[in-house]
């Protein structure tokens, strides 16, 4: 019945496309095309080299993906994850840092992947890996590695087999690199095939753009992470634009440019002081570039990143993400919905977390990602407990199951600000509990200063427990002594700690910056004695 019920509350929320394309899967398969046509079409512009990400290569036929190794002798080994053997058939490794060295290397493995990946079997053609492997290696060609012709056949047909794969029933950033791969075969090859496929990946690109990426210049799906992602597809788009110099790229390049600024902007908002990206929904570090390779891409092909986050308060209105600054202190904070209705797979039980810094130390976090699949450890990183935030009646504040499901979720209110030139304010509550039997609303009021950050809970209606997490970075040492909490920095700046209305509890977690990496961390649980309760968090000179 658990089960009915989740699927309900999720399914409703689905578009009419997913559905009939789900089923549509299920009846018609792709099949392999015959190659008729695949002559590189020639370059009028110059394509822009880049070292976006670190290498995944150790030696001999090792690879290291997600924290854990492997080899390529077995390009669907049933004792790897799924995710692992995704990101072995991305071929992201031609393109990483100081991949000129590993050239012998990569031709051998793009003719072993050919010969040991008969057409439409295996992981590698799936559309998603098969979507990232084919601009993998279409950069690689362009950046003036010679393609050999039976490579140039496997790329051609590896396309039009994604032509037949485009994944409807996912969309989201899914389809977008669907999208991405149409647009550079389409630019990469002469002919008829390649030109619907150009259009086909431009339309989508089209409609997707004014979907997924919002006013404020934030993806749709509430993770940084898939934020970075996407713009730097899109930084690689006006690349290929400028060494194509397609004239259906061309008409289009002036609004992609304008698009990228914002996105370079939320990046900016979003970021760490240390230059990492927040723990919000599914976001881990390692992933996705980072900032600082985001804006150098960006600044060599022309584009400048505005932000410079001075304000004393960034709101991202339209993603639901606050940015307060104030002398050594930042915080992120969390006023969003979980995610699109329709895709919510991404989305953690967050709603009002916050993560906090104190100069470029991360000091309060939220937990992180480390795993994808259907596992219970995929599940507990998802639950409201594993966030900076109030688990009331040991319920989570939106119901997410499986591994990237959401049933009922919570939506938050708008947010108050009252903002002085040496203090910010912000409230904020949500209704993700009202679907307990006493009809609870979570409020949330942060409070920053020069010398403190309070942040103050009030609950609503009735229940029976409620317990907020604080989950501290590893780094950071917590004090207690006589029941006065410390925090101590790995600089040595100590920091105070108030409560009121709760008792404090001090609790073995883990916290999870990258994808298979779970290190041992602390949180604070201030169980609740009072419908009002606070955290104050203090400097002491």
């Amino acid at each position: 019945m658990k089960k009915l019920h989740n699927l309900y509350h999720t399914v409703k929320h689905l578009k009419a496309t997913q559905i009939i394309n789900r089923l549509k899967r299920k009846l018609f398969k792709p099949k392999l095309v015959p190659c008729t046509d695949a002559i590189r079409r020639p370059l009028k512009g110059a394509w822009l080299p880049v070292e976006l990400i670190r290498s995944s290569y150790i030696e001999g036929n090792t690879f290291c993906f997600l924290n854990h190794r492997g080899d390529t002798l077995n390009w669907n080994d049933s004792k790897q994850e799924k995710l692992w053997l995704y990101n072995l058939h991305y071929f992201d490794d031609l393109n990483a840092e100081n991949n000129i060295q590993r050239k012998a290397i990569h031709n051998n493995l793009i003719s072993r992947w050919i010969s040991e990946n008969p057409p439409i079997k295996g992981n590698g053609w799936e559309p998603y890996p098969q979507s990232l492997r084919i601009v993998n290696w279409i950069q690689w060609f362009l950046s003036g590695n010679q393609s050999e012709l039976i490579w140039q056949e496997s790329l051609w047909q590896q396309t039009a087999v994604l032509e037949q794969d485009l994944e409807y029933h996912l969309l989201g950033n899914h389809l977008f690199a669907n999208a991405k791969a149409l647009i550079f075969s389409g630019c990469y090859f002469e002919g008829g095939a390649a030109e619907r496929w150009l259009d086909t990946g431009l339309s989508i690109i089209d409609k997707e753009l004014k979907e997924q990426i919002l006013s404020d210049g934030g993806n749709f799906e509430g993770s940084p992470m898939y934020h970075n992602t996407i713009l730097a597809d899109m930084l690689s788009l006006i690349n290929l634009s400028g060494a194509s110099q397609h004239p259906k790229l061309q008409s289009r390049v002036s609004t992609w440019k304008e698009l990228v600024i914002n996105m370079l902007n939320w990046m900016s908002t979003m970021t760490h002081p240390n230059g990492n990206v927040a723990f919000f929904n599914d976001s881990a570090i390692g992933i996705a570039p980072t900032a600082e390779k985001l804006n150098d891409y960006a600044l060599k092909l022309g584009l400048i990143n505005e932000n410079n986050n001075a304000q004393t308060m960034t709101h991202l209105k339209d993603s639901g993400y606050i940015r307060l600054s104030i002398h050594n202190q930042t915080a992120l904070l969390d006023v969003a919905k979980v995610g699109p209705d329709y895709i919510p797979g991404h989305a953690h039980a967050d709603t009002l977390s916050f993560e906090w810094n104190y100069g470029q130390q991360r000091v309060f976090v939220n937990s992180g990602t480390s795993v994808y699949g259907l596992g219970d450890e995929r599940l507990r990183q998802r639950k409201t407990e594993a966030h900076n935030t109030v688990v009331v009646d040991e319920q989570d504040s939106s119901e997410v199951w499986s591994g990237f499901r959401v049933a009922r979720r919570a939506y938050p209110s708008t947010p108050i600000f009252n903002l002085t030139n040496h203090s910010a304010i912000v409230e904020c509550s949500h209704n993700g509990y009202l679907r307990l039997s006493g009809k609870v609303t979570h409020s949330r009021k942060w409070e920053m200063n020069e010398n403190s950050f309070l942040i103050t809970d009030k609950l609503s209606g009735n229940y029976s427990t409620a317990s907020a997490h604080y989950h501290l970075h590893p780094d950071i040492k917590v004090n207690n002594i006589n029941n006065q909490f410390t925090l101590t920095l790995p600089c040595g700046q100590l920091l105070e700690l108030t409560v009121s209305n709760a008792d404090v509890n001090i609790v073995d977690t883990t916290w999870h910056p990258e994808f298979g990496s779970s290190i041992p961390n602390k949180k604070l649980v201030l169980s609740f004695n009072h419908p009002q309760a606070s955290l104050k968090i203090s400097r002491v000179n």
